[in-house]
């Protein structure tokens, strides 16, 4: 009957054994997981992974810069996409057709298209019977006025002895002053036609710098008044031009923007200046614009912009670059402190290089634009990683 009850004694025994190696181990482990090293390695691992859930890419401003990733603002945004057919121009300063300003002969042309000249410089020498009248009135009207001012001197000298009354000298001194007059008008009118020589003989100045584009007369040609002796173009000085419906003039003004494509790719342009009805044939609206950084195609490229019309002041846009699809979620990379964090976003419309957004973002974000699919990428390289 004792070996029964020694047997329960042991088992009791043996199971309060047990409870206390249990224990000690609890004891153990509760000491192991509460050391300060592991509860450190244990959080970090805990934000990477939330990080990476959340879909974060850790980057620093040194290293957004290195990776060309461009941070901008979320703009307002909304209205009507139009597209219109444009061409690149000179601006109206930036070209001169040159013409004779007397008729007479082409004696010599002095530059050929492709040339560069300055302002001023002469394009060709002409000969004129008309230009030798000028100089000639030139000439007479200046005498005239010579003659004129000492009759006035010898009449004032004979009224201070009294020899005249002062009413000669008074009379003497108009005539002075209209045949300096007329010399003035005689000088003018030989300057605007190329201030010629006693010969007839004048130059055709070009009045800009730039490149000479056509020169369609020649030596030996008669030329005219008002004939074209040469066009000269600045290469530097162009802008765009569009033709748009009538209606699009009380919509569009200087200062807004213009997507334009043209052969060397796209880029923003800024209108400078809007004229309804400008094309007299049409009556369309004739939109100019200039581009931001300045650079233009060559002068007569075929180009297309987009602009857009309506409340500008409705909703958020984000440049369309900006936009990216992760896991098939369209999101926007907003940046933090540290990196960048994807954003889930609604989109709406896209119009001139600009993307609506109707919900996911507050409007004062700070968002990756350009090379933003490289944070994409580096999200999808992670979440590779945590997988494995």
């Amino acid at each position: 009957m004792l070996k029964p009850q020694s047997n329960t004694i042991l088992l009791l025994s043996g199971a309060a054994a047990l409870v206390l190696l249990g224990a000690g181990a609890l004891l153990c482990g509760d000491k192991l997981r509460s050391s300060p090293a592991r509860v450190a390695v244990e959080q970090a691992a805990l934000a990477e992974e939330a990080k990476t859930t959340e879909g974060f890419v850790a980057l620093s401003d040194e290293q957004t810069q290195a990776a060309g990733i461009v941070v901008v603002g979320v703009a307002p945004g909304g209205g009507t996409e139009i597209r219109l057919a444009g061409r690149i121009e000179p601006m109206i300063d930036a070209r001169a057709a040159v013409s004779a300003a007397v008729s007479g002969r082409v004696e010599r042309v002095l530059v050929a298209p492709g040339q560069p000249v300055r302002a001023g410089q002469a394009l060709a020498i002409m000969v004129s019977g008309e230009a030798a009248s000028l100089r000639a009135e030139v000439d007479a009207a200046q005498a005239m006025a010579i003659a004129a001012e000492q009759a006035h001197q010898r009449d004032e000298d004979l009224a201070d002895i009294r020899v005249v009354a002062r009413r000669e000298a008074e009379i003497s001194h108009a005539q002075a002053v209209s045949a300096q007059a007329a010399a003035r008008a005689a000088r003018a009118r030989a300057a605007a036609a190329g201030a010629p020589s006693a010969s007839g003989h004048f130059n055709v100045s070009s009045p800009i710098a730039g490149v000479v584009t056509s020169v369609p007369t020649g030596p030996g040609s008669f030329l005219p008044q008002g004939a074209i002796v040469a066009e000269v173009t600045h290469p530097g000085r162009l802008e765009l031009v569009f033709n748009a419906p009538p209606l699009l003039a009380a919509h569009v003004r200087a200062g807004s923007t213009v997507r334009v494509g043209g052969p060397a790719g796209e880029f923003d342009a800024v209108v400078t200046g809007v004229a309804a009805g400008a094309d007299q044939e049409s009556g369309a609206t004739v939109i100019r614009a200039r581009a931001r950084d300045g650079a233009l195609p060559a002068a007569g490229s075929a180009v297309t912009g987009t602009i857009v019309t309506g409340d500008q002041r409705a909703g958020l846009t984000v440049p369309s670059e900006a936009v990216q699809t992760v896991d098939g979620a369209t999101v926007v990379f907003v940046r933090t402190d540290d990196g960048f964090r994807a954003a889930p976003v609604l989109v709406g419309r896209q119009a001139g290089g600009r993307t609506e957004i109707l919900r996911g973002l507050k409007g004062s974000e700070r968002i990756a634009s350009a090379n933003a699919f490289l944070l994409k990428a580096e999200l999808a390289k992670g979440e590779a990683e945590h997988g494995h």
